[in-house]
């Protein structure tokens, strides 16, 4: 079984928000592979279905990004999965918009999402796509709370279905083979 987590913060003033952009992917995975999210547990809202023939949960933590780690734990010890079993979407600063980075392991990078995670799974160790929201040009905050252009969401349209194609590859092979196929992933359409 898969857990696929998708980080934001929860309510009607986040909804396209820069910082919001996991959710965006977990709605996207949802809509092709017909997962309804309809269950209210572990501080998050999340579904379950399947993917290339494998059990999934997509997960949305309704913590707040700060300590979207108490949704994840709580789930993993309700389902007794490892670290081997999550995957993490979350937007990056470092990366311009459209990009995609994935990776097996590694630092928080400042994210305070992936800070949570790591401080409650003991572990850097779970695999991860960072899709790009671009650099802040003045306030961070400000940034990732900001919502995107026009010109922005239509190449993300088109990020988004490469990230769920990326999962599906992860589910079906692993995190090594979805790296070499779409890390450095860039949109069609330029901004």
């Amino acid at each position: 079984m898969f857990l696929i987590v998708g980080l934001g913060n929860p309510g009607k003033e986040y909804e396209n928000t820069r910082h919001n952009i996991g959710f965006d992917a977990i709605d996207k995975i949802a809509e092709k592979y017909n997962i309804e999210l309809n269950r209210i547990k572990f501080k998050s809202v999340y579904g379950e279905g399947f993917i290339g023939g494998e059990k999934v949960i997509l997960l949305k933590p309704t913590t707040y990004m700060n300590l979207s780690g108490e949704s994840l734990r709580a789930i993993m010890d309700f389902y007794k999965l490892s670290n081997e079993d999550v995957l993490v979407l979350y937007d990056d600063i470092s990366l311009e918009v459209g990009r995609i980075r994935i990776r097996e392991k590694g630092s928080a990078g400042g994210h305070n999402g992936i800070k949570s995670i790591i401080a409650h799974l003991g572990s850097d160790i779970f695999s991860r796509i960072k899709i790009g929201v671009g650099q802040p040009k003045s306030d961070l905050v400000n940034h990732v709370l900001g919502k995107f252009s026009k010109e922005e969401r239509e190449v993300l349209e088109e990020t988004l279905k490469a990230v769920v194609d990326s999962v599906e590859v992860i589910i079906k092979t692993d995190t090594k083979e979805a790296m070499n196929r779409f890390n450095g992933f860039i949109p069609n359409k330029k901004i």
